[in-house]
């Protein structure tokens, strides 16, 4: 339930403050007639991302306990890992400018004349997000229950919101980029779990078939089939019988990646497009 609260919590921040960034933008330009468009674009991604999401579950539910199960969960491992490093670091450096580049863009769209390019940029900006936390959750579904993935969802959901409505009542109060900064530094070593667990579906396939030796077994102190287990498994990568191979993968990713990530200076602002 932990792991995919956060991740809904941190793509349910980006995705609603794009939204309220582009909705502030729009009233302060005495523009509200197109509120719907952007509403009609923020409906369209959703309805995409939980109908491929849902699908996309349901179909390699129907193959569980499989070889296609366990290549699809690797795929989904590896493909989890790198969209999440990249858009973490990316959130990273733009924070502090995203605003001005939504303005900008909201901008050209309206000044064009086309109603259906508010929607298309809102279907865009969402679209993205729901698509990230749909392979994020679909890389946490397998090896947890149905109801615990529902309940972590709702709950990121609800607090994601109630931030969205606290940055839009404070404005520059809130340090949106030491935000992104704590939990993009949560998500690395969540990252670093899902490489492990590549890892570990790659050696029972054969596919890495060195370096395969459990380092121990905590299994009597810590088991994975526990509820503490299951939680530190899913979200900080715990194995109660590491492999070499999976220390070392996950050891070095998290190293490099939290170095880089808070050495990383945030790309300064852009200036604010003007309103008037």
């Amino acid at each position: 339930m932990i792991p995919v609260l956060v991740i809904f919590l941190r793509e349910g921040v980006e995705a609603s403050l794009i939204i309220a960034i582009l909705l502030a933008y729009l009233n302060r330009a005495g523009l509200r007639k197109h509120f719907r468009d952007v509403f009609i674009g923020v409906g369209a991604a959703m309805l995409l991302a939980a109908g491929g999401g849902a699908a996309a579950y349901l179909t390699i539910r129907s193959y569980a306990g499989s070889t296609a199960q366990t290549v699809f969960e690797t795929v989904t491992y590896l493909v989890a890992a790198v969209a999440l490093t990249y858009m973490t670091f990316w959130m990273r450096g733009h924070a502090r400018g995203l605003s001005g580049e939504l303005r900008d863009r909201a901008d050209a769209a309206v000044s064009n004349g086309a109603r259906t390019g508010l929607a298309l940029l809102a279907f865009q900006a969402v679209g993205r997000e729901g698509l990230e936390t749909v392979v994020f959750t679909l890389a946490i579904a397998f090896s947890t229950s149905g109801q615990s993935t529902l309940v972590g969802a709702v709950l990121g959901l609800v607090i994601a919101l109630a931030i969205a409505f606290g940055i839009y009542r404070l404005g520059h109060r809130f340090n949106l980029g030491r935000f992104f900064a704590v939990v993009g530094g949560l998500l690395m070593v969540f990252g670093a779990g899902l490489l492990a667990d590549a890892v570990q579906n790659m050696q029972e396939l054969r596919w890495l078939p060195f370096a395969s030796q459990p380092l121990w077994d905590t299994s009597r102190i810590l088991s994975e089939d526990g509820t503490l287990g299951d939680i530190a498994h899913s979200f900080f990568g715990y194995a109660q019988a590491p492999t070499a191979l999976q220390a070392l993968v996950y050891g070095a990713y998290l190293c490099v990646a939290l170095v880089f990530f808070f050495r990383r200076r945030p790309v300064a602002a852009a200036p604010a497009a003007s309103t008037a």
